[in-house]
C-alpha cells in the first residue's frame, strides 16, 4: 500500500513541476532566453545544474570562464526566471545610469536579517530619504574629523607589525587588515572604541559567522525559498549569530543616544552646532540621531542603518588595502615611486609632517596631492574590485543585443569581468597605474570602471574609503618596505559578499632606514 501512495505523491510532485516549466517557458523572460547566449537550459531544472555541489572557489571560477566562454553577458535560467549577467559596457550603463532600474534584487533580501531595510537594500522614497539624512555624513567637510581616527588606527597598525619587519617572517595580510579596517569603521560609525567592550570579541566572531551563512545562501539558489530555508534548519543558527550584534548595536546607540541628548540645546539646523560643538567625537551615527531628533527616523532605522555601515564599511576596505599591499610588495618599481612621491610631500610640507613618534601627519588636502599613489589604489581597485559583482532587478523592459528583457529580469553586474574587458583597458591583467593618467581615463566610457558602483546608487562611502585605504597606505609605506611573498598567480578567489581570496595573502616587511 505504501508503495503507490509513494508512488502518487512523486507523480504529483512531478506533474506539478512539469506544468510548472511548461506554464515559465510560454513568458517574455524565457523567449528572451532563447534568443540569449548562454547554457544548455535543462527541463525543469534550467541552469540551475551548473550551480548545483560547487563550493565557493568553484563558483568563483564558474563566473569567470562563463564571461570567457560567452566572450561577453550572458544569460541563465533559474526557477523559472531569466537572470542576466553583464560583463559588458553597454549592459552596464543601461542598468548603472538608469534612474528607472534602481532595485535591488532577490539577494538582498538574504542580508535583511544583518541589516535590515537599510540604505544598502531599500529602495524608492524609502531609500531616497535615507539617502538624504546620510550625505551629511560623508561631506568632505566632515573627513578631517574622520582623519585623526583613520591615522590613530593606522599607527597601532604599524606598531602591531613593527615586531614582523626584519624581512624574513611572513605577515597574512587577512586577519591583521580586517581587523583594523573594523576598529576603524566601529569608531567612525558608532563612535566607540571596539576594544574597550568586553563583548567585542563576541561582537566580531559573530560578524564574519554572519556573513558565512549571508554568502552561503546567496550562492544556493534552491536556499531562495524562506519556507525552504528554515525547513532545513538553517534560519535558527542565523537568528542566535545576530542576536549579539543587534544587542551590541543597539546598546552603543542606547549610550550615544543619552550623550547627544545631554548636549546643551543648540540650533539644530546647524551643522556645525550639532556635530562639532560637542567635545567627544564626531560619528556617523550623530547624523542618525539628529535625524531621529527631526522625527525623520526611528530607533530601528538608525540600527538598520549603523549596521549597514559596520558590514559594508569594513570587508571591502579591507579588501582594497589587501590588495593594495600584495601588488606594491610585487612591483617594487611601483612602490619606489609611491614613497619618493610621499617623500618629496614630506619634504615641502609647511607644518610638521610627523609626530614624536615618526607617524605621517598630513591633511586631508596633503592626502589629495600624492596622485601617483592614487593612480595605484584605481588601478589595484580595477584589477580587484572589493564588490566583484552588483545585482539588480529590472522595473520595465530592458533591451539588450536586440533582445527585450522583460519587467522584474534579474540582472548581476559582474564588475571583476567589467573592468577587464580589453576594448577599454588593453592586455587588462597587466598593472598599470598610467591607465589613470587623465589624459588616458577621459577616453574610456565612464562606466567602464565602476569600483564604488555608478549612477543613482553609487557607494555614498567612496571618498571616507579612499581617504582611509590612502591613509593607512601611507602609514606603512612611510615605515616599511614591502617584499613580496604571495604571487597574483597563486591567489585563488571564492564567490563571497567581497572579493576575498581562500589563500592566504602574505607579505614581507622590512623597516625603512
Amino acid at each position: 500500500m505504501l508503495l503507490p501512495v509513494l508512488a502518487f505523491i512523486l507523480g504529483s510532485c512531478l506533474a506539478v513541476l512539469l506544468v510548472r516549466d511548461y506554464q515559465s517557458k510560454q513568458t517574455d523572460g524565457f523567449r528572451a532566453a532563447k534568443r540569449y547566449p548562454g547554457g544548455r537550459i535543462v527541463p525543469v531544472l534550467g541552469n540551475v545544474l551548473e550551480l548545483l555541489f560547487k563550493n565557493p572557489v568553484q563558483t568563483f571560477a564558474y563566473a569567470r570562464a562563463n564571461a570567457a566562454r560567452y566572450g561577453g553577458s550572458y544569460r541563465q535560467w533559474i526557477d523559472g526566471r531569466v537572470i542576466l549577467n553583464v560583463t559588458r559596457i553597454k549592459e552596464a550603463e543601461k542598468i548603472l545610469a538608469s534612474t528607472q532600474h534602481t532595485r535591488k534584487s532577490i539577494l538582498y533580501k538574504f542580508l535583511h536579517p544583518l541589516m535590515g531595510d537599510g540604505l544598502l537594500c531599500s529602495r524608492g522614497a524609502k531609500w531616497q530619504q535615507r539617502r538624504r539624512i546620510l550625505t551629511p555624513a560623508f561631506h568632505f567637510h566632515i573627513l578631517p574629523k574622520f582623519l585623526t581616527i583613520f591615522q590613530e588606527e593606522s599607527d597601532k597598525l604599524v606598531q602591531q607589525l613593527e615586531r614582523f619587519a626584519d624581512g624574513t617572517q611572513h605577515i597574512v595580510l587577512q586577519s591583521v587588515v580586517t581587523s583594523f579596517a573594523l576598529h576603524t569603521i566601529c569608531e567612525t560609525a558608532m563612535g566607540v572604541k571596539l576594544d574597550a567592550y568586553d563583548e567585542a570579541d563576541q561582537y566580531k566572531a559573530k560578524v564574519y559567522e554572519v556573513g558565512e551563512m549571508l554568502v552561503h545562501r546567496t550562492m544556493s539558489p534552491w536556499l531562495y525559498s524562506d519556507r525552504v530555508y528554515r525547513l532545513l534548519g538553517y534560519d535558527g543558527p542565523l537568528t542566535n549569530s545576530l542576536k549579539p550584534i543587534h544587542r551590541f548595536t543597539r546598546s552603543i546607540i542606547h549610550q550615544r543616544r543619552q550623550n547627544f541628548q545631554a548636549q546643551p540645546t543648540l540650533d539644530p539646523d546647524s551643522e556645525d552646532n550639532m556635530y562639532f560643538g560637542s567635545k567627544q567625537r564626531y560619528a556617523m551615527l550623530d547624523t542618525l540621531l539628529a535625524a531621529e531628533a527631526k522625527q525623520q527616523i526611528d530607533e530601528e532605522g538608525i540600527r538598520e542603518e549603523v549596521d549597514t555601515f559596520m558590514f559594508e564599511g569594513h570587508d571591502t576596505t579591507a579588501a582594497a588595502i589587501m590588495f593594495t599591499l600584495v601588488l606594491l610588495a610585487i612591483e617594487q618599481d611601483v612602490q619606489d615611486r609611491c614613497y619618493a612621491e610621499l617623500a618629496d610631500l614630506l619634504n615641502h610640507s609647511k607644518e610638521a609632517p610627523t609626530t614624536a613618534a615618526g607617524s605621517v601627519r598630513l591633511s586631508v588636502q596633503d592626502y589629495q596631492q600624492l596622485p601617483y599613489l592614487d593612480r595605484v589604489i584605481k588601478e589595484s581597485l580595477r584589477l580587484y574590485p572589493p564588490v566583484a559583482f552588483i545585482s539588480r532587478t529590472t522595473t520595465g523592459e530592458l533591451v539588450v543585443d536586440g533582445t527585450s528583457f522583460p519587467h522584474n529580469t534579474i540582472t548581476h553586474v559582474h564588475i571583476y569581468d567589467l573592468h577587464r574587458d580589453p576594448a577599454q583597458f588593453p592586455d587588462p591583467e597587466r598593472f598599470d597605474p598610467d591607465r589613470f593618467l587623465p589624459e588616458v581615463a577621459e577616453k574610456r566610457n565612464p562606466y567602464a570602471y565602476v569600483p564604488f558602483s555608478a549612477g543613482p546608487r553609487n557607494c555614498i562611502g567612496q571618498k571616507f574609503a579612499l581617504l582611509e585605504i590612502k591613509t593607512v597606505l601611507v602609514a606603512l609605506l612611510h615605515r616599511f618596505r614591502l617584499l613580496p611573498v604571495t604571487r597574483r598567480e597563486e591567489i585563488v578567489f571564492m564567490a563571497d559578499l567581497v572579493l576575498r581570496a581562500k589563500t592566504p595573502l602574505k607579505v614581507q616587511l622590512a623597516r625603512r632606514q
